[in-house]
């Protein structure tokens, strides 16, 4: 299953209204898969309130970051395999895109 891009937002034009530079740089991808989320939300309903996933990316003074929290981590607490199975696929597709964008 692939993934799509649901939504991109500038995060960064917020705080650079303020300043009126150029920088920060700053924007939110929120990505996913439905039927991933259907996956998860049958076994966990909650699962739905953190699918489709964030990826923020932003640059700093000391280079670009990529922050994402990771599906497993946030479905844990409810202890459930099949969950938690979905979510991790869901993470190293997330994180191999990550690490695909950032070489």
């Amino acid at each position: 299953m692939g993934l799509l891009l649901f939504m991109q937002l500038d995060q960064g034009a917020v705080v650079r209204k303020e300043t009126g530079h150029e920088t920060p740089k700053m924007i939110r991808f929120v990505i996913g898969n439905p039927l991933i989320m259907k996956e998860m939300a049958k076994h966990v309903p909650d699962a739905g309130s953190y699918a489709p996933v964030t990826v923020l990316v932003d640059e700093r003074a000391d280079g670009v970051h990529l922050s994402y929290d990771r599906m497993a981590s946030l479905l844990a607490p409810y202890g459930n395999a099949e969950v938690l199975a979905v979510a991790r696929d869901l993470d190293s597709k997330i994180e191999t895109i990550l690490r695909d964008s950032a070489a």
